[in-house]
């Protein structure tokens, strides 16, 4: 598996990370796999090359942080493998218990520390932009997370870029650590961060670590209605109808289907073999409920796509809103 570097860090990240959000607790979702369940998971992604796991407080409201650091513990040494979380989704009833206050960050990233049974992550992300919190209390906050050294890095998701942009202005002036990715939705049917993000991100050496680079398992194909798939995820996700199921969704997935079976491959290695492609993506984020799915997406990283074949996948596509930035 190659090495790259995340954005203008001399940080080394695997070119996939696996996305933890799958493992923690069914309570939470029905479609996450237990502890035990996900134990061959975080061991073949070592074995196959993979050093980046992404994973957020809000999963499974703590257990996939449990999980992640249980196994990955187990699988590998603490200083051969790069561990990212999350902080701002509700983890608990109480007011200040989430959000990106103060309080709530220095809060959070000891909570999500322990669970983790780690000293530190290399990698702490705002999950979503925070309305309600100056910027200047955040960006002084985790400043302080990392000089405290329980982070080496911070990063940020879903956002405009106009947020994201005086974020990073405000990191400047004030002389803080400053986020060094973003973690955006990002795949053949959602494309609207090529509008400002992914430009923005390559203009200031920002590492981008997208999520759902197969639109929540949608390009895979076998969807043609909401809550039906192949997956437990597919029949109860309550999400993607939200976000995908357009008519012009159904004709990118068609236009997948149609290369993958002159290639010779599967949905899934053509989907994200053109989010690899795009020389702003640094690290897409995958899931994978069956090791089938690990395995088609390590493959992945070697398959070219030509030209023609990208124009073919690129056509169909139809502006979109901008999803899921709230």
């Amino acid at each position: 598996m190659e090495q790259v570097r995340l954005g203008e860090t001399g940080l080394k990240v695997s070119r996939l990370c696996l996305g933890c959000m799958t493992y923690g607790s069914p309570k939470w979702r029905t479609w996450v796999l237990d502890e035990a369940q996900a134990k061959p998971f975080f061991k073949t992604a070592i074995e196959k090359g993979i050093t980046f796991f992404d994973t957020a407080n809000v999963y499974s409201i703590g257990a996939s942080e449990e999980v992640t650091g249980k196994w990955l513990r187990e699988f590998a040494r603490r200083e051969e493998i790069v561990v990212a979380t999350k902080v701002n989704g509700p983890m608990g009833p109480g007011p200040n218990e989430r959000g990106l206050s103060r309080k709530s960050i220095m809060a959070q990233i000891d909570a999500s520390l322990q669970r983790l049974g780690m000293d530190y992550v290399d990698l702490y992300q705002i999950h979503r932009f925070d309305y309600e919190t100056p910027i200047e209390e955040t960006l002084e906050a985790l400043n302080d997370v990392v000089r405290a050294g329980k982070a080496r890095y911070i990063g940020a998701s879903s956002m405009y870029a106009w947020q994201f942009a005086k974020m990073l202005a405000v990191a400047d002036e004030n002389g803080w650590s400053r986020f060094v990715s973003m973690q955006p939705q990002y795949n053949l049917v959602y494309r609207e961060e090529e509008r400002e993000m992914l430009p923005l991100c390559r203009n200031e050496g920002i590492g981008v670590i997208p999520w759902s680079p197969l639109a929540r398992g949608f390009l895979a194909g076998g969807r043609a209605e909401p809550k039906q798939g192949n997956t437990e995820r597919a029949r109860t996700d309550e999400f993607s109808p939200r976000l995908y199921f357009r008519e012009a969704d159904f004709k990118v997935v068609d236009a997948v289907g149609d290369i993958a079976k002159q290639r010779g491959l599967t949905n899934m290695q053509v989907a994200l073999a053109w989010v690899l492609k795009n020389p702003a993506i640094t690290a897409p984020i995958i899931g994978a409920s069956k090791l089938g799915h690990l395995e088609e997406a390590v493959s992945a990283v070697d398959i070219k796509l030509t030209d023609d074949e990208v124009k073919a996948l690129e056509a169909p596509y139809e502006a979109k809103p901008v999803l899921d930035h709230a």
